[in-house]
């Protein structure tokens, strides 16, 4: 398969993850939204690392992957606070649990 495509397919998936940010009002669903931003990035990460012929990308993604990991442990907590407090899992909501 060309890598082209992985990059053509990187960009819909990291457009469709931007357009759900900005879109929804649901935690959970922009929650997931930006974790699919971040599957796109390390797609494109591999891809080009493939194309280039060295394991640098695919280091980085195996970075970022981690990273991804601790956020989701993060804001599945925040998440759930955020739900626990005001029985709701909308964004607008989350400015009121200012001190």
């Amino acid at each position: 398969m060309n890598p082209v495509n992985y990059l053509y397919l990187a960009a819909l998936l990291f457009t469709i993850g931007a357009s759900g940010v900005l879109i929804r009002r649901n935690a959970i669903i922009v929650f997931m939204c930006v974790e699919l931003m971040l599957n796109a990035c390390n797609l494109t990460l591999v891809t080009f690392s493939r194309m280039h012929g060295n394991l640098d990308g695919q280091v980085l993604a195996f970075f970022t992957m981690v990273v991804a990991a601790a956020e989701v442990v993060v804001g599945l907590a925040i998440i759930v606070a955020l739900y626990r407090s005001r029985h709701s899992a909308s964004v607008d909501d989350a400015s009121l649990m200012k001190l």
